[in-house]
């Protein structure tokens, strides 16, 4: 039996900048904004990924504190360039730390405006192994509006 793990929930305090952050800084893909008189849920995919994040006002989303999600970690196949990136579009990040030579040692991290932190390591082989091949992206995750 396959487990897949498809969604995190990031606790926050504010909405409005959390999805300015996830959406306009860090470039995730905004899934959905859902709200009615019960709930205001938003879904970002970072692209690429088969997992989303999940934001909003939902009793399981309230249960932990804003900015206590630490150390979640996303895979890039250049950290160098994924650092610069977010760095242009005002993302403060930590600078590059290489703990081994081998494929898989270099990470940087940021934190959204709650302080959950972000730990982001390169793998070289997702540049032309990724975990999602491109002509599966956009039926799930990327993008796709629910």
């Amino acid at each position: 039996m396959d487990w897949t793990l498809e969604v995190v929930i990031v606790p926050v305090s504010d909405l409005a900048a959390s999805i300015a952050f996830y959406r306009d800084q860090v470039g995730f893909a905004l899934d959905h904004d859902t709200t009615n008189e019960h709930m205001h849920v938003v879904q970002f995919t970072p692209h690429g990924s088969g997992c989303s994040i999940v934001i909003g006002t939902m009793p399981s989303q309230n249960e932990m504190a804003p900015g206590s999600l630490k150390g979640v970690q996303l895979v890039v196949a250049d950290a160098a360039a994924a650092r610069e990136e977010l760095v242009g579009r005002g993302v403060e990040c930590s600078e590059l730390m290489a703990f081994d030579e081998r494929d898989g040692g270099t990470f940087f991290g940021f934190s959204d405006p709650d302080g959950n932190s972000w730990a982001v390591q390169q793998i070289r082989a997702r540049a032309h192994t990724p975990l999602i091949p491109l002509e599966a992206r956009g039926r799930f995750g990327e993008g796709v509006e629910l």
